[in-house]
């Protein structure tokens, strides 16, 4: 097979795939309609990250913005201080229902596209994500505080820090590509999609997109939330045995 003809053919399914969506939205008098490439991501021992393709079709003018929200979390952050030359946690803040994962792709620079207020009430970008705390916090505190979990989310590939692009082809049909790395937590995402004309949100349409595990680290992870304690004296059990195996051989050596 000539180099580039597995991209050749990708493009031409997603294009194919667009131009269907094209057509249902025409025939359904939706101003906008969207889909995605997987719905489904397994997540093996080998798992390295994946990229999802979203395609879909406006039925006239506007920009697109693409927001992707993965599964709320509880994040504890905490402060370390020098403490007699040594570095210990001094503080610490815990986050409620903070996104596992946050992109945002759009046609255009967001400010072209939309006023602030339109982007803050559908939470776009990093900035306007609420982040609460279940502890009150000083205002230029909580400040520190939330800049400093977006710094950590972004160092992890979690927050990323560019606005991806989202590729029209043509005037109706466009694109955009979904990059989850391989540190993507599990469970359910949702996939925001906005058409935007005047600077105002004129159509909405989402798409779900699951991540779980599977196979035999899937296994192991359910016993261990199901039955904590068993799986805590198990693990117990086999480093005990692990070591007493270990120092067998040693003293035969």
């Amino acid at each position: 097979m000539r180099p580039g003809r597995p991209f050749l053919v990708a493009a031409a399914l997603t294009l194919a795939a667009a131009l269907a969506i094209a057509g249902l939205a025409r025939a359904a008098g939706e101003p906008l309609e969207v889909d995605l490439n997987a719905r489904f991501i397994a997540v093996t021992a080998g798992f390295t990250g994946v990229t999802v393709d979203l395609y879909g079709a406006t039925d006239g003018a506007g920009d697109v913005i693409v927001v992707v929200r993965g599964p709320p979390m509880d994040i504890t952050m905490r402060r370390k201080e020098r403490v007699a030359g040594i570095w210990i946690n001094a503080a610490s803040l815990e986050f409620d229902n903070v996104p596992g994962y946050y992109h945002v792709a759009a046609s255009k620079p967001l400010g072209e596209i939309a006023t602030p207020e339109t982007l803050a009430a559908s939470v776009v970008g990093v900035d306007r994500l609420p982040l609460a705390m279940n502890a009150a916090v000083a205002a230029p505190e909580a400040s520190e505080w939330r800049a400093a979990l977006v710094r950590v989310q972004q160092r992890s590939g979690l927050f990323p820090q560019q606005v991806g692009k989202v590729f029209f082809r043509g005037t109706r049909l466009f694109t955009t590509r979904l990059v989850l790395p391989a540190n993507v937590p599990t469970g359910h995402y949702d996939v925001d999609v906005l058409l935007v004309e005047g600077r105002h949100i004129i159509g909405h349409r989402q798409a779900q997109l699951e991540v779980r595990k599977t196979g035999f680290e899937a296994g192991i992870h359910s016993f261990a939330h199901e039955r904590p304690a068993l799986y805590g004296l198990i693990a117990i059990v086999i480093a005990l045995v692990a070591g007493w195996l270990a120092g067998l051989v040693f003293r035969r050596i």
